[in-house]
């Protein structure tokens, strides 16, 4: 019943921005802590970003300084701004979410988004 949608990826040329989100909806009473990952092809998955339930944020090195992530007041929206966007952003990346709270039935477990593409030309 937890539903991920990651949005507003795209194609950009090196340099530019993108603001990808991560909606999830579909389970009342439930906060969510939200992760960002990105996967290239042939490579890992990778953590990009993430905030926890206490708000703090973090970054994976390559992209700190440039990327923010932020999170709405419902705990349930994602958002990354993606600045001085390099091609070695070009990634799929994914919204992971583990929902938490008193009264959300679904605390404790992961929920993985499809995806928005990310490509960055020179």
């Amino acid at each position: 019943q937890v539903q991920v949608m990651e949005s507003g990826g795209g194609s950009v040329q090196a340099g530019g921005s993108l603001r990808l989100s991560c909606a999830a909806s579909g389970v009342p009473y439930c906060s969510y802590v939200m992760t960002w990952y990105r996967q290239a092809p042939g490579k890992e998955r990778e953590f990009v970003s993430g905030i926890g339930s206490d708000g703090r944020t973090s970054y994976a090195d390559s992209v700190k300084g440039r990327f923010a992530a932020s999170q709405d007041n419902a705990k349930s929206t994602l958002y990354l701004q993606m600045n001085s966007l390099k091609p070695e952003d070009t990634a799929m990346y994914y919204c992971k979410t583990r929902p938490y709270g008193g009264f959300c039935d679904y605390r404790g477990m992961d929920y993985w988004g499809k995806g928005t593409l990310v490509t960055i030309s020179s």
